[in-house]
């Protein structure tokens, strides 16, 4: 076996494999072997069909089987030898493989095209300035807060037509070209007519029934893109890549009278009798708010910073290959048009991932298993908290999050989630950040584009 490479530029690559007969002749007599012992052939004995017979039968797809293992295997051995930084997995040269005689050749040669990750320095230090945002939390911040949980722990009628102050359940579907689209989102969830920030949307959504089908763009449904990825049922990150209107099918009408607020209410939100005046009240509903615009801010301070590295570092990628590798690897066929229309987020994603690692590795962040443990126990505990249930029992609490962690999703999800949050640490004590106190409605126009 001979392996070479040919370096078309600093982003693409053609791996050459050059195999003999040698290279995998005994892997193929092991397997007509295994077969000749188990064949059943009608006129022979188990085990005593002849080995020609077994050529004729088997013999071309056994040699195409094992010539691919050791293909497989060579390929990855050499990437990990010569220490090439690759993107996705290298893919056969076009049409190569149909000039090939299976039948008579016995040796061969396999050209693969290969796409290399960009390399780049990367220097973060104090020279590199950004806003941070203070968001300040303001009364009407915390009445309306106060308000929304009065609706939350009331009583639920079921009413016939919907008012402004109604929920609808229903159902999302992607469209494309006024259809529902083939392989979109699909997701049934709940959108509250008042927390609608597009006011032309509001109306559109109250007077409907059950059964009644709207269309609309679910990024007008809220401000905050975190409500609009639960609505869809989608991550955050992949809203960008969201661009098409969806179809909404009513399936249900909900209308909560607001609970009083009073020592029941207290008791409902924070435990029995952990607060015992509207103004404790008032006070921790300050304290979490707060907390959830610190992850607005930091948000927006993150997608600041992506923009100025990816501004700053200007990388390329190898897109003629990227694309093709796309179209190869999708459990479903696509077309051009949309490996084009969904390119450029896919390679915006991709920048950033090979930030990410970089920085990563620069400064020696890591993330433990105990680190894990214990943030998934956190997150388990809020869980456990919003639904009024005790949180106290460590050993349980350390136990579920066990459990949870044995999902490989799950476990990845999570430590992506504190990879992200030492990041964003590791920024804020490496850049220069000008804090800025701003209200929350100021923000929104700065974070939001809003006018």
């Amino acid at each position: 076996m001979n392996i070479t490479q040919e370096k078309i530029d600093q982003l693409n690559a053609v791996i050459k494999i050059q195999l003999s007969e040698a290279d995998y002749k005994k892997n193929v007599d092991k397997v007509l072997k295994d077969y000749q012992n188990k064949a059943t052939v009608p006129g022979f004995r188990k085990g005593h069909v002849p080995m020609g017979m077994v050529k004729k039968m088997v013999g071309v797809n056994a040699m195409v089987d094992e010539i691919n293992k050791v293909l497989s295997a060579s390929l990855q051995q050499y990437i990990n030898d010569e220490k090439l930084d690759v993107l996705g997995n290298p893919l056969p040269k076009l049409n190569e493989q149909e000039k090939i005689d299976w039948e008579n050749q016995k040796d061969f040669e396999f050209r693969y095209d290969v796409g290399l990750a960009p390399k780049f320095e990367l220097e973060l230090s104090d020279k590199l300035k950004f806003d941070q945002y203070v968001i300040k939390v303001s009364k009407n911040d915390i009445n309306k807060y106060i308000e929304d949980l009065s609706r939350r722990y009331g009583k639920m009628t079921n009413p016939e037509v919907s008012d402004a102050d109604d929920m609808l359940f229903g159902k999302f579907e992607e469209l494309e070209n006024g259809e529902f689209k083939a392989g979109g989102i699909v997701h049934s969830s709940v959108v509250i007519i008042k927390s609608v920030t597009d006011s032309s949307l509001q109306k559109k959504l109250t007077g409907l029934k059950a059964g009644d089908v709207v269309e609309f763009d679910p990024k007008k449904v809220s401000e905050h893109e975190s409500d609009v990825a639960t609505a869809l049922g989608v991550h955050v990150n992949e809203l960008k890549g969201i661009t098409n209107k969806f179809r909404y099918t009513v399936e249900k009408i909900n209308k909560i009278l607001p609970a009083e607020v009073n020592q029941e209410l207290f008791d409902k939100v924070f435990g029995t009798n952990k607060i015992t005046s509207e103004q404790e009240f008032r006070g921790k509903i300050e304290e979490q708010l707060s907390q959830g615009l610190i992850v607005d801010s930091d948000r927006k301070l993150k997608s600041d910073i992506q923009e100025e590295l990816f501004k700053k570092l200007n990388l390329a990628l190898p897109d003629a290959f990227l694309k093709r590798w796309i179209a190869a690897t999708n459990e479903k066929p696509v077309t051009p048009e949309q490996i084009e229309q969904d390119y450029d987020q896919y390679s915006k994603e991709l920048k950033w991932q090979l930030i990410e690692n970089k920085i990563i590795k620069q400064f020696d962040i890591k993330v433990s298993n105990p680190e894990v443990v214990e943030y998934t126990k956190g997150l388990l505990k809020n869980q456990l908290a919003s639904m009024g249930l005790p949180t106290d029992d460590d050993k349980d609490l350390t136990e579920t999050a066990n459990r949870v962690l044995h999902n490989q999703e799950e476990a990845r999800n999570i430590y992506m989630m504190l990879y992200d949050i030492k990041m964003m640490e590791m920024f804020k004590s490496t850049f220069k950040l000008n804090k800025k106190e701003i209200s929350y409605e100021d923000f929104a126009k700065i974070a939001y584009n809003k006018k």
